[in-house]
């Protein structure tokens, strides 16, 4: 750990270990005893991002809702043909999909979420988000600047380069 001289954050961490067998739902759920205590952000820790935790959580509590997920733009992993029956009209590389968005991994959440999971096996993306959005409680925020997964060795290896590079865009300090 490298301490660098500057204001003291009053952040607390806690590694806790939720289970091997643990669901992402169950994992929140075993968080419990920790997160009643008033509004909580989560991230999964595999995507990087320029996301404005402090918009975020403005926007979080202005629309009064149980969680608020960060949706990002969908970006297409293959070029895209474009038929006319049979015939190929158009073919288009790798381009940002028009109105299509993703949960980005950075949420707001109020503890009142928590009564929405029950068992290690719940899933978050089930047995809470789809459940808060058909009881209507869940917020997006949509954010439109630097965003990038770390799923595959290609992902690592360009945001890697990104790192590398004079000014990473998700870099604020």
């Amino acid at each position: 750990m490298e301490r660098r001289r500057r204001p003291r954050e009053t952040w607390k961490i806690h590694l806790i270990d939720t289970g091997l067998e643990t669901l992402t739902g169950g994992r929140l759920r075993r968080l419990a005893p920790l997160l009643r205590e008033g509004t909580f952000m989560l991230t999964y820790g595999d995507g990087v991002s320029d996301v404005p935790l402090d918009r975020l959580l403005a926007f979080h509590k202005s629309q009064g809702k149980l969680a608020t997920v960060t949706a990002v733009p969908a970006l297409a992993r293959f070029g895209n043909m474009i038929f006319e029956g049979d015939r190929v009209t158009d073919f288009a590389e790798k381009r940002q999909t028009e109105n299509a968005w993703i949960n980005g991994g950075y949420m707001v959440m109020e503890p009142k979420v928590l009564d929405y999971l029950s068992k290690d096996d719940d899933v978050l993306e089930v047995d809470l988000l789809e459940r808060l959005t058909s009881d209507g409680k869940l917020a997006g925020y949509r954010h439109h600047g630097f965003w990038q997964c770390m799923d595959t060795l290609r992902d690592k290896q360009g945001l890697e380069r990104l790192w590398s590079s004079a000014a990473p865009p998700w870099k604020r300090w």
